[in-house]
């Protein structure tokens, strides 16, 4: 019985994985040749024969390590996209949301302030609640090793979520335009925006934003436990 996994384990040896990793390939890609020399084997044909044609199935060994190694790399970056950015992303855009909508229900009203068509909207609860949902994105973003820009990013996602919303809806509008044939006045629909824009945008921005930036300066300067560890070790040597 040919040892498949020493086999690969040889012609891998230069696969630039964690440990972990590399036996997960070696054993995944052993079990398919080992599958392969089976399945030849039952055809009739000779364990010399069966072995050989199995090789070939991955005669360009350097390619397929290429290959692999980008493959985990792909998805490395993946993961850490989701868990630096996308996971704390959502969380605020989640908290940011639901605390306006019950601030809603239980029937506070926002403050007014212009007058007539420069009229801007703010409810006071909710914008003082932003920077603490800010730190928390940039919290658990920072937990996760991720750059300043990333972090940064993570505190103000529910803007950045609503701000790509809004403009959406010029494609929308002209796609509605075309479909019922009523002319859409984009000037009235952009100073609309705009005029929105500063309560529901900018100012809601800042705020996370805020929070977001102490949130980051406060974990970075703090010593991660794992600098912690080391430096205690040193002392006690």
């Amino acid at each position: 019985m040919l040892d498949w996994q020493g086999i690969v384990r040889q012609r891998l040896s230069g696969l630039a994985l964690d440990p972990a990793e590399k036996d997960e390939v070696h054993a995944e890609l052993a079990a398919h040749l080992e599958e392969s020399y089976a399945v030849f084997c039952k055809q009739g044909l000779g364990k010399e024969e069966s072995a050989r044609r199995t090789m070939e199935q991955a005669s360009d060994w350097q390619d397929l390590q290429r290959r692999i190694i980008a493959a985990k790399e792909r998805g490395h970056l993946m993961k850490k996209r989701v868990q630096q950015l996308w996971i704390p992303g959502f969380l605020t855009f989640i908290l940011s949301t639901v605390f306006l909508m019950t601030l809603q229900k239980l029937g506070f009203r926002p403050r007014i302030i212009g007058d007539g068509p420069n009229t801007i909207l703010f409810y006071v609860p909710w914008l003082v609640s932003l920077p603490f949902v800010g730190a928390l994105g940039a919290y658990f973003s920072s937990r996760a090793r991720a750059s300043r820009a990333t972090v940064l990013l993570a505190s103000v996602f529910p803007v950045l979520a609503l701000t790509a919303a809004v403009l959406l809806m010029f494609p929308i509008d002209m796609v509605v335009e075309r479909v019922i044939g009523n002319h859409v006045d984009f000037s009235i629909v952009a100073t609309d925006l705009l005029k929105e824009g500063i309560g529901w945008l900018l100012v809601p921005g800042a705020a996370l934003l805020a929070g977001g930036v102490l949130a980051h300066l406060f974990f970075s300067r703090r010593p991660s436990s794992q600098h912690m560890a080391i430096g205690s070790e040193t002392t006690h040597a």
